[in-house]
């Protein structure tokens, strides 16, 4: 072999751009797509993090894990942050929330450079090239390659502009803490109007089972009457009323367009404690905003601030990562730490605290389970005010890779201090999630399977005819599914505006965009569309196939119904789709990928993942002991 077959051998191309690579005789690594070609000396790093996904989530968790229990100054960095006797601040940072699909999303390619990193294992290298227009990402290879011995070279691609304004620009490049501070008068001048707004009924009820939920995905036309009726919870709000259980709700306000006019929410909440009558009273989280509440939050957030500080020098290595991932992570940090998470988490914190001390006292506590900051607050806060049972309930699937609900299993112990805060149980929605937190080392017997209140309409389709192939010669009917994040709606959209043009003309396409991420059709002119927001259940019944987004949940109804589903693949991103590794589901990451599935899929069987009883046999035993 010459020297110079040899040292092409030891070269290797990590490849970040949608667009193929030159043909090149060392080793190349794609890192945002897939080995079509099958080429010798060409990997898929998107590939390889599926084929190594169990390893490379428990080395991730464990890495974040480690993290907290590094010693600074002889004690451990969660005992530093310590800001309530029993609680750490560490528990609502961003690493521990993990939220790889919107907040950090460099959690990704930490993860890619581990599977790079055992890929790298046993192969003879001496120079890197890297070809990425992400800065943190170089700065990661680049150390990796000064540990190793290796040549390091970085081939800068531009980024693609973002269109921002200039009043935006601006407050971007702000110092973190005077952004946050920007946040907080914003955001108390926009929320004021709702102080005090049923705080009377939330001091004196009667009830002893109280929820927390986000004042979204509400039906119109209860809205409209003063009816509280939530698609979260189905109709487990009245069967708990005809079961005389008197119910408490604290609704976290999420901007839903539907109460987008100003000071609608203190109208609905009004309107909707004269309807109960007593036997539901409700509550925003803004409705204990006060003067003290703020000035808790900006001393706790002082002291969080000066904790930040101190430690900012923690050693993030840990031995078993030879590849630094710490750079993508120090914004994190300042976010935080300085930024506006971390004044906006002390807020909830001292709002929680607030809510919780005026209610008398609970047997039993609800919350929507996702892991988000917010939520360590909240179990803090009801067991510090004395209050009983605490259940969170994850009211949709629960997906591989949406690190939020897994954590390294040394966080479930509950004998150290300022341990992890956890619910006293967890009411799981079907064997599915069951399974997943299972599969995550969850305690066992944390675990209760209840029924799926989101999804209950699904029994319908269990006992219907099974749904038909579309007729020879009738139109596609195409439904596609939005979701929350903007950028992921426009992906999606983009890609069926260009396979439209490869479809019949006849094709029919309805958009049922997510009710906080609107689509619009003038953004999509070579789209004929019809944009839509009747329920799923109606939609459903009436397309011939479904086209999600990479993370919406919505793909799980139409693959329950047996309605045909293709979902968009982010290689850019891990695979967030609840539909990963379910036989028969589609993925697509190309407009033409996408026409070809929409013309050649068929008709797949029903598949469940949920409890269905509409009776709801376990909800109600479980809060009120009812049993059939």
């Amino acid at each position: 072999m010459s020297s110079q077959s040899n040292n092409e051998s030891h070269y290797l191309l990590i490849w970040d751009s949608q667009a193929l690579p030159k043909i090149t005789n060392g080793q190349v690594a794609l890192w945002c797509s897939f080995n079509e070609g099958g080429a010798s000396n060409t990997v898929s790093i998107p590939e390889l993090v599926e084929e190594n996904s169990e390893n490379l989530r428990k080395r991730y968790l464990a890495w974040v894990y480690a993290l907290g229990e590094t010693k600074v100054l002889g004690r451990r960095f969660v005992d530093h942050l310590e800001i309530r006797p029993g609680f750490s601040y560490w528990w609502m940072t961003l690493f521990v929330e993990k939220c790889n699909y919107q907040k950090s999303p460099q959690i990704d390619n930490a993860i890619k450079l581990m599977a790079l990193e055992t890929w790298s294992i046993g192969k003879t290298l001496s120079h890197v090239k890297l070809v990425t227009a992400n800065a943190l990402l170089a700065q990661c290879v680049n150390a990796w390659c000064v540990k190793t011995g290796l040549i390091f070279e970085w081939q800068k691609l531009s980024e693609k502009a973002e269109k921002v304004t200039w009043p935006r620009r601006i407050y971007q490049v702000l110092p973190g803490n005077l952004k946050a501070l920007i946040w907080l008068t914003y955001s108390l001048v926009q929320r004021w109007p709702q102080k005090g707004v049923g705080l009377q009924e939330w001091s004196q009820s009667k009830g002893r089972v109280t929820f927390f939920s986000y004042l979204d995905n509400l039906v119109p036309d209860a809205v409209s009457i003063g009816k509280f009726e939530s698609r979260y919870w189905a109709h487990l709000p009245d069967a708990l009323q005809r079961n005389d259980c008197k119910t408490n709700w604290l609704h976290i306000d999420v901007q839903d367009p539907l109460l987008s006019a100003e000071g609608k929410v203190a109208t609905v909440i009004q309107r909707f404690n004269v309807t109960g009558k007593g036997d539901q009273v409700h509550v925003t989280l803004d409705t204990f905003l006060g003067w003290p509440v703020v000035f808790r939050a900006l001393r706790d957030w002082r002291l969080v601030r000066r904790t930040g500080v101190k430690c900012q020098d923690i050693s993030i290595r840990q031995s078993d990562v030879s590849i630094n991932i710490w750079p993508l992570f120090a914004d994190d940090w300042q976010r935080s730490f300085y930024g506006v998470e971390a004044l906006s988490n002390l807020l909830y914190l001292n709002l929680y605290e607030a809510a919780l001390s005026a209610l008398p006292a609970q047997r039993t506590g609800v919350y929507l389970q996702e892991n988000q900051a917010w939520e360590f607050s909240l179990v803090h806060a009801w067991k510090a005010a004395g209050h009983d049972a605490l259940i969170g309930t994850p009211h949709s699937f629960v997906r591989f890779w949406d690190l939020r609900y897994f954590f390294d299993p040394r966080s479930y112990d509950r004998k150290i201090k300022n341990p992890l805060p956890m619910p006293d149980l967890v009411a799981v929605n079907g064997s599915a999630a069951k399974g997943a937190y299972l599969g995550g080392c969850y305690p066992v017997s944390k675990l209760d399977e209840v029924e799926a209140l989101r999804y209950l309409y699904l029994a319908d389709y269990s006992v219907a005819a099974p749904k038909m192939p579309r007729p020879a010669g009738s139109p596609l009917r195409v439904l596609a599914m939005g979701e929350y994040l903007l950028a992921n709606t426009q992906l999606q959209m983009r890609l069926l505006e260009q396979a439209a043009t490869l479809l019949p003309r006849d094709a029919v396409f309805v958009i049922k965009p997510h009710p906080n991420c609107p689509v619009n059709p003038a953004d999509y002119p070579g789209l004929s569309m019809t944009v839509t927001m009747e329920p799923l259940s109606v939609l459903l019944a009436k397309c011939d196939i479904a086209y999600s987004s990479g993370v919406t949940s919505a793909a799980v109804d139409a693959y329950c119904v047996g309605v045909p589903v293709i979902s968009v693949l982010d290689l850019n991103k891990l695979n967030l789709s609840p539909l990963r590794d379910c036989a028969g589901a589609v993925f697509i990451s190309t407009s033409k990928e996408l026409a070809l599935a929409l013309v050649s899929s068929g008709v797949v069987g029903r598949n469940s993942f949920f409890s269905l009883d509409s009776n709801l046999p376990r909800w109600r035993k479980l809060l009120c002991g009812v049993v059939d």
